[in-house]
């Protein structure tokens, strides 16, 4: 079957609803998303979205502490363009009826996060994500001229002379389809599956990222992988995010002991940033050789419950009582900093490819990620590109510099490891444990050599079984974790310094002088 649309947006999170939203307006938009339409990471967002809208905050104020957060690498157009445009978006949001707590004044009520200097996260108790994805998708769903594939696997993207003009798709009963489609927007999410350890959902296998790298377009910045310090660490339990909103709120970090402990390695103590923090859990951990947890015990319980009732449940479900017990906490892959290189408005360096959310890049968030910038990021960024989409066709300027070429899978010799393995889950989870091992919080030039060996490999391995089973949904979700987990293992290895999401045994300093840059790969093709 052929499908025919304007516009074609390929996944249902923040970004992309918020572009089909735009895009109904001018043109006929077909949407694939590759489980339910409301399974993504915006679901998943526990803490809110951050939007300078409080009386004692500002556009300034907030570009300030996404700069800091980002620690040197941060694009500051970028950073203008989330904070300025920001506010408006969200007031949209509440236009629309996004329904944000309220203060007892009746005006939204703003919690602060790790890293903010002010109150200024909007929030729906602790599932803001599923709140602002129910109004989008209700907004998307009602359209005339939105047509949504669910069930829907993007496989590969539709090149034409140098531009992009649709996707082949896996339709739900398993036969490959192709959508024809002048513009296509990227708007697929993370990649935290490339890890073994992970608050992500299990669709979030960096596909779209992989896609728009084999067809051509630049990706930058995957180095940079932020950890989660805070997911429930219970055997047997799903590592289920534990939101840092709970700190902002007082929740305390201690050791076996009962002791605070981050204080010991970062003077911001709970609320230094996401990287700071998560390093801090794993230095004690190896200090005392035991588990660290958080703590709410001293707050009311009844607010705690409250406030907290997604997270209060997830902890009821592990035998914790999220306001009364200690409850036991250890970093995991969270947040992409890097992904499909784009200008401002979502252009990537593929005319007729676009990408939003967090499978691009636009250097916002620079080597680290504020707290709760990412739903603001596919907001500004998902309205943004449609409106370029319905601009005529360019492909955007880097902002990166030049890319490092990388030659097409060409495997030479015998089979290789991961063909030994069997393929499969097993070859999955054996890719995803490795990543977590070397190119996780710690990485180290030997480790990440060898993984890069390794996976360059079964990279090539993966591209020719693909090319004799097209329509495999295993064999892409493999391609993706290997392609993607690949770039990040390049990236990492390649930046020879430690800096916000990326850190390095062997080089465990900043240095402005010679990685005050981005890294960038491109497919020679």
């Amino acid at each position: 079957m052929g499908v025919r649309g304007d516009f074609l947006v390929i996944g249902s999170g923040i970004a992309g609803l918020r572009a089909a939203i735009s895009l109904a307006e001018t043109g006929d938009v077909v949407m694939l998303t590759k489980a339910d339409p409301r399974e993504s990471n915006t679901g998943y967002a526990q803490g809110g979205i951050a939007a300078a809208i409080g009386p004692d905050d500002s556009p300034e104020l907030h570009f300030a502490d996404t700069i800091a957060a980002g620690d040197g690498l941060c694009v500051p157009e970028a950073v203008n363009v989330l904070v300025t445009d920001g506010p408006r978006y969200v007031n949209e949001l509440i236009a629309w009826g996004v329904a944000f707590d309220r203060d007892s004044a009746g005006v939204p009520a703003l919690g602060r996060e790790a890293a903010h200097s002010v109150r200024r996260v909007l929030h729906a108790r602790d599932t803001p994500g599923r709140e602002i994805g129910r109004v989008l998708w209700q907004k998307v769903q009602s359209h005339p001229r939105v047509r949504v594939f669910d069930d829907a696997l993007a496989m590969s993207l539709l090149m034409h002379d140098g531009e992009c003009r649709g996707a082949a798709f896996i339709g739900r009963d398993g036969t490959l389809e192709q959508v024809d489609a002048t513009r296509t927007l990227i708007a697929t999410g993370g990649a935290g599956q490339v890890f073994r350890e992970t608050t992500n959902p299990a669709i979030a296998t960096g596909d779209g990222i992989a896609m728009a790298f084999e067809a051509g377009a630049r990706v930058t910045d995957l180095e940079f992988i932020q950890f989660h310090p805070t997911a429930l660490n219970v055997e047997g339990a799903p590592r289920f995010l534990i939101s840092e909103a709970l700190r902002g709120e007082g929740a305390r970090l201690v050791n076996a002991d009962g002791e605070r402990f981050v204080h010991r390695y970062e003077p911001a103590g709970d609320l230094a940033s996401r990287d700071l923090v998560a390093r801090a859990i794993v230095r004690e951990v190896e200090r005392t050789n035991a588990p660290v947890y958080l703590s709410m015990a001293h707050l009311d319980h009844d607010y705690v419950r409250r406030r907290f009732p997604a997270i209060t449940d997830a902890c009821k479900q592990a035998g914790l009582d999220l306001a009364t017990d200690r409850i036991p906490v250890s970093p995991a892959a969270h947040y992409v900093m890097g992904g499909i290189e784009t200008d401002l408005d979502g252009r990537t360096s593929i005319a007729g490819l676009f990408a939003a959310g967090e499978a691009a890049c636009t250097g916002v968030h620079g080597a680290n990620r504020l707290a709760s910038n990412s739903l603001l990021e596919g907001l500004v960024f998902g309205a943004r590109a449609a409106d370029a989409m319905i601009a005529p066709l360019r492909p955007a300027p880097c902002f990166a510099g030049p890319s490092q070429p990388m030659p097409r899978a060409n495997r030479s010799g015998g089979p290789s490891d991961l063909s030994a393995i069997g393929g499969g889950e097993l070859a999955t989870q054996t890719v995803r444990d490795l990543m977590w091992r070397h190119a996780g919080l710690l990485r180290s030039r030997d480790t990440l050599s060898d993984l890069v060996t390794r996976l360059s490999s079964w990279w090539a391995h993966v591209a020719d079984v693909r090319a004799s089973a097209p329509a495999d949904r295993d064999l892409r979700r493999q391609s993706s974790l290997v392609t993607v987990g690949l770039l990040i293992a390049r990236a990492a290895l390649r930046r020879e310094e430690s800096r916000g999401g990326h850190f390095r045994t062997d080089f465990p300093h900043r240095d402005d002088i010679h990685w005050q840059k981005h890294i960038s790969d491109v497919l020679t093709v």
